[in-house]
């Protein structure tokens, strides 16, 4: 459709902005950034009360706009009265999950580079992605949408457990359990978000991975696997991640190509992927399909493997078929991230920080709890306390060392008082 009539400057239209969250604001920063080095002009839309609450995206920005993404004929219907008024757009882009859905509508409006937004919708709803996989002859576990714990039951008694409870549609680990006895089922059902409308679904026993990439002229390519480590069960939360993973090169190949044949499968062809799998000694079991970059800081591991990467210039600059560089990716150093996990109660002391987060191997440190504070359960992603991004000449390297920084900090911790009541 074009940019606005009186200039050739390519424009960025950037749906959703960013969370205020240091992960997302960083995120987009960097996009921002990186658009306005390839000359393109940027325009952020997302919530009032969002844009307000990121000051540095919309100073970063050269234009915004208060739209709704989570409503995304809003959003379609909003670009569409830019572009009558000559302010169209090249190029349409997101960073936040909630926001793939709007940004697919609004690039077919405009009719420009973008994902099918009914293959968008598909991989948003996991349950679909499931069956759409599963008819595609990709193994994947039995799934359920449910409404009421009956029919969880139900589920369980006509396949064999364990069984993961998980809402439909959300992210962080929010409402994610495992579940060994089905008498423990109405249990992980009140726990969620939704419980009017949940999935149930077999569990997966097998190490886990994901697989970041972007595509490039139509065709998924990949930067790298990266090896997951979660908490113990009954909650998945993530704690931390090396990458690349050190598989072997037979594992690497097949997991390599069982996510880009899924992609293809999918329908997805444009922008940034982040596909989560389990690795079984029969099969590659496919997780969750993203089509957007993975977030715990796997783009500051991604930059620091792949010295001189552009995430987000390599992506604009293949949307305007533009793209000159080198379309197979090998990682020239390992980067390992890992969360600080204090036990539940009240925060009373933090030692040896400071010293931990000056290491020179450290790419980014965040601590978020301080003392004083009141610690609960790790139940969700956003009940960690802090991390450390480790850089190193190989993975294995990244991933030690940021296990010895990790223990090195320490926590005081009183428990919670019993209740008296």
């Amino acid at each position: 459709m074009g940019t606005d009539t009186e200039s050739d400057t390519p424009t960025l239209l950037l749906v959703g902005g960013a969370r205020a969250v240091s992960l997302s604001v960083g995120m987009v920063g960097d996009a921002l950034a990186q658009a306005a080095a390839h000359g393109l002009a940027t325009h952020v839309t997302g919530p009032a009360a969002a844009l307000a609450a990121t000051p540095t995206v919309i100073d970063a920005a050269d234009a915004v706009s208060a739209v709704e993404f989570a409503d995304p004929a809003a959003t379609r219907a909003w670009a569409a009265r830019q572009a009558w008024r000559g302010r169209g757009f090249d190029l349409v882009f997101a960073l936040q999950e909630m926001a793939q859905v709007a940004v697919a509508e609004a690039a077919e409006e405009l009719g420009v580079a973008g994902n099918p937004p009914d293959a968008v919708r598909r991989i948003r709803t996991k349950d679909l992605c499931r069956n759409a996989l599963a008819e595609a002859g990709f193994v994947q576990p039995r799934v359920r949408l449910c409404t009421d714990t009956d029919e969880a039951l139900a589920f369980a008694a006509e396949f064999a457990g364990p069984w993961v409870i998980k809402p439909r549609d959300a992210m962080g680990s929010i409402g994610v359990s495992l579940v060994r006895d089905a008498a423990l089922l109405a249990e992980a059902v009140g726990e969620l978000p939704e419980p009017d409308r949940f999935l149930i679904e077999q569990f997966v026993s097998g190490p886990e991975f994901s697989v970041e990439g972007v595509f490039l002229d139509g065709e998924p390519r990949v930067f790298a696997v990266t090896a997951k480590d979660k908490a113990e069960p009954p909650y998945f939360v993530e704690i931390g991640h090396t990458l690349p993973a050190g598989l072997s090169e037979t594992d690497e190949a097949r997991v390599r190509e069982t996510v880009t044949s899924a992609l293809r499968t999918l329908g997805l062809r444009v922008g940034a992927f982040h596909v989560e799998l389990w690795l079984t000694d029969e099969a590659v079991v496919l997780g969750e399909v993203h089509g957007r970059y993975g977030g715990d800081w796997i783009h500051r591991m991604l930059e620091y493997a792949f010295p001189g990467l552009e995430l987000y210039g390599t992506v604009f600059q293949d949307m305007l078929g533009r793209y000159q560089g080198p379309k197979e990716f090998v990682a020239q150093r390992g980067a390992a991230v890992r969360y600080l996990t204090p036990p539940p109660g009240r925060l009373v002391r933090i030692e040896g920080w400071d010293e931990v987060a000056a290491h020179p191997a450290v790419i980014y440190s965040e601590l978020s709890a301080r003392p004083g504070a009141t610690l609960g359960p790790l139940r969700k992603s956003s009940d960690r306390a802090g991390l450390l991004v480790v850089g190193a000449q190989d993975s294995a390297a990244a991933e030690k060392l940021a296990r010895e920084l990790v223990e090195a900090v320490r926590f005081t911790v009183e428990p919670d008082a019993p209740d008296t009541d």
